[in-house]
């Protein structure tokens, strides 16, 4: 999978090619088709997967934190550090929301992901921490701030740990504090 995913990322979907993988890997085409129906079926299963383990590193960083507000920390910096670290996986994501075929599955996946930051937002909602409002939409206020903050600072500028620092404060400050409505 690993290579099938450096593979994707460094030449692109369309041109790599089943025969390009197994040769890579080592293996006849035939073992590729035991596991695969197609190169597509690879790569929604690359796709599933990277989601898979980018919730599993999010939920190892938050753990059994009682504070909302902390979980929803841990859970920024978790993923743009997941993120960081699996550059060739997040280029497959932006490629995956260009297609339709694939973009379903990036949905879906994000879906999940939404819903489980929005429970964070709820319980931060409840207890007072977290400004009231419509907790699916400041949870894709922040899914939206983690997100072009790994395309453009992350992947394109190549910046470290301080954009998690930054991710984290520009989300709190946004979720903790009532708007203001600017002057006219």
């Amino acid at each position: 999978m690993d290579v099938a995913a450096a593979r994707f990322a460094e030449r692109g979907y369309h041109p790599t090619s089943v025969a390009e993988i197994v040769r890579a890997i080592g293996v006849g085409k035939g073992v590729f088709y035991w596991y695969f129906s197609s190169k597509e079926a690879l790569f929604l299963e690359l796709l599933r997967e990277a989601q898979q383990d980018l919730r599993r590193s999010q939920s190892a960083a938050i753990g059994d934190e009682a504070d909302p507000v902390r979980r929803i920390e841990l859970g920024i910096r978790a993923s743009l550090s997941w993120l960081e670290e699996h550059r060739p996986l997040f280029k497959l994501f932006e490629f995956a929301a260009t297609e339709d075929r694939f973009a379903p599955a990036l949905r879906r996946g994000q879906q999940v992901a939404v819903a489980d930051v929005v429970r964070h937002v709820k319980d931060g909602i409840v207890e007072g921490r977290i400004a009231d409002g419509d907790p699916e939409l400041l949870t894709y206020a922040v899914v939206g701030v983690i997100n072009e903050l790994a395309r453009v600072v992350v992947h394109e500028q190549g910046a470290g740990d301080e954009v998690a620092d930054t991710a984290v404060a520009f989300c709190l400050q946004g979720l903790l504090g009532p708007a203001r409505p600017l002057p006219a």
